[in-house]
């Protein structure tokens, strides 16, 4: 049985050296290029239609949708906290374009039970609040659109909290308040452009 199996590892071994050799003598002569067999390498960044955060700014995330172009559309974003901790309401600011009243927008999205009729309060840092009525509810929570004019602007990138005030549907008699930071309003809003689309 041994006889049998060394003629097969000697022949074994000379086909290997000269599989190697020709290999060598091949590399010498052209260099190597990397075959990828037909395998998907992978594409690194999110898909055309996905959500992702560009950057972050303070307590600011820059999030935009990836378009096929360059060009995709980004806002600001803030999860803002109840006095324990817990998310309550999601602020976004996006720029518009100039020559309005407004020269920037704001959702805010405040849970399902807000008493709407109450309207949603907004002060910046301890100055007179505005009240903005809410827009439209969907199944994630209440929506109010707020215009931000440039005073209210100058004043967030000067300022250092704000104050968003809801009234829960359950408890008409009593405010919520929400702390919202500014660390950060100046870069991140400077970083958007107006999303023509």
């Amino acid at each position: 049985m041994i006889k049998k199996l060394l003629p097969f590892n000697v022949m074994a071994a000379a086909l290997l050296c000269g599989a190697v050799n020709a290999q060598e003598a091949q590399n010498s002569e052209t260099p190597a290029v990397p075959a990828d067999n037909g395998l998907d390498l992978g594409e690194s960044g999110p898909r055309v239609g996905e959500q992702f955060v560009k950057e972050k700014s303070g307590d600011w995330e820059v999030s935009c949708i990836k378009t096929e172009t360059d060009n995709d559309p980004c806002a600001m974003v803030q999860i803002v906290n109840g006095q324990q901790g817990e998310p309550i309401a999601e602020v976004t600011i996006g720029k518009l374009p100039e020559g309005g009243a407004a020269v920037a927008w704001a959702n805010v999205i405040v849970p399902l039970e807000t008493l709407l009729q109450a309207q949603l309060a907004l002060s910046i840092d301890g100055a007179p609040r505005k009240l903005y009525n809410y827009h439209h509810c969907v199944p994630i929570g209440c929506v109010a659109q707020l215009g931000l004019s440039q005073g209210d602007l100058d004043a967030m990138k000067a300022g250092s909290e704000a104050v968003i005030s809801i009234v829960p549907a359950r408890a008409p008699d009593q405010v919520l308040q929400m702390n919202m930071s500014l660390s950060g309003f100046t870069g991140a809003f400077g970083g958007l452009t107006v999303n023509r689309n």
